[in-house]
């Protein structure tokens, strides 16, 4: 099979090389080249892209350095940008392998060849004729939350040659092969973007606009911040505030107030009910069929994350009347957070369904908020 590989000169992509060269393969490595917004280098890329040619030159592989540079600046960082101005939490990872790694490129090297391969931490499960993007086998690593936004044509063209694996095997794979970067550690941070600092990147865009911290209980001024879009709701670090944990619970963007509420019970920082404007289902819609046996009453049984971490939420969803959904969380949820996205799985957590981002409230339903929320069926979790 002649297949794209997406290499960042990271562990995971090399493995993944690794993998399909011993399995018989056709091939062809390519670096997605992201440059900084003002037109500068970045010096992290040039040591990645020195670790993929040693890649390269080990299995005797071509390999391509491509410019997505404006796509990037055009369609991600500038909703990130947009986004945390409105006050709301973006997800710039989701929105690069949507619109980058999985949207551009495909359109323009992609599409000529068979498969397009990554070292996501993800699976791909066939049900009953159709594929779905699946959990991978290492709870910690598995990146579906991430890729919760692409299109079934985009999942239908990937392979993710480590979804079988844990990090601890991946790194015994790479040591064992002699590969360059087998201890070379993750990237962490914004896609293609890992090392720039965040604060000093959203002040280069945003500036900074000094306003009060108050505590949510008591109405009482206890501090100041430097704009609201430094903080986000659930954040608890870098406050600068004494007597704590204090946590982000709330922000008035046209007073540009940020809310804290103190301590690890405080109720202010956790809720149950999850707005959502729409939803976008990877492969298929459960409310339309119920192929997968979700269904319960007016609404289906979930789980569903909405950060990213190991542990999922176990949930009911159902639609509202005029558009939208809610989750009702079995368990207390804690900041939610308008803007970012919760991610939909089966109840059993094996499949990851779609995605939709959470907004306050569902825009249709603030004009009928009693009628609509006191007829919502939930089901009842002894049914299941």
């Amino acid at each position: 099979m002649k297949i794209a590989v997406l290499v960042s000169g990271g562990v995971d992509s090399a493995v993944v090389v690794h993998r399909l060269v011993a399995e018989g393969h056709d091939l062809h490595l390519f670096y997605i080249r992201i440059g900084m917004d003002n037109g500068e280098g970045d010096c992290s890329a040039e040591e990645d892209i020195e670790m993929c040619q040693l890649i390269a030159r080990k299995y005797g592989l071509p390999l391509q350095v491509v410019s997505l540079h404006e796509e990037y600046w055009d369609y991600v960082m500038d909703y990130a940008l947009k986004t945390v101005k409105a006050g709301l939490t973006p997800h710039p990872d989701m929105m690069c392998n949507k619109m980058i790694k999985f949207g551009f490129f495909e359109q323009r090297w992609g599409k000529d060849f068979d498969k397009t391969a990554t070292g996501h931490y993800a699976s791909i499960k066939e049900r009953d004729g159709r594929l779905y993007l699946a959990t991978a086998a290492d709870p910690v690593k598995d990146q579906t939350d991430f890729l919760a936004a692409i299109s079934y044509d985009q999942l239908s063209h990937l392979l993710f040659p480590l979804g079988d694996l844990p990090k601890s095997e991946v790194r015994r794979i790479a040591s064992e092969a002699g590969l360059p970067n087998a201890s070379r550690k993750d990237s962490q941070g914004i896609c293609f973007l890992g090392k720039i600092n965040y604060n000093d990147f959203i002040r280069r865009h945003l500036g900074e606009r000094p306003g009060p911290v108050v505590e949510i209980e008591t109405g009482r001024k206890i501090g100041g911040h430097k704009g609201y879009w430094f903080h986000t709701i659930g954040q608890r670090k870098g406050l600068g505030l004494s007597g704590g944990p204090w946590y982000v619970v709330r922000k008035n963007v046209r007073d540009n107030v940020v809310y804290v509420g103190n301590g690890y019970g405080t109720g202010k920082q956790y809720g149950r009910t999850i707005h959502l404007q729409e939803m976008h289902w990877i492969s298929a819609d459960p409310f339309e069929e119920d192929s997968l046996g979700m269904r319960c009453g007016d609404g289906i049984r979930i789980a569903f994350k909405n950060r990213h971490s190991p542990q999922f939420i176990q949930a009911d969803m159902v639609p509202v009347p005029g558009g939208g959904y809610v989750i009702e969380s079995e368990s207390d949820v804690q900041g939610i957070a308008p803007g970012q996205y919760a991610v939909v799985y089966t109840p059993d957590t094996a499949l990851c369904l779609g995605s939709g981002m959470i907004s306050s409230e569902p825009p249709r339903q603030r004009k009928h908020k009693k009628a609509n929320s006191e007829n919502l069926s939930i089901c009842d979790t002894d049914s299941m």
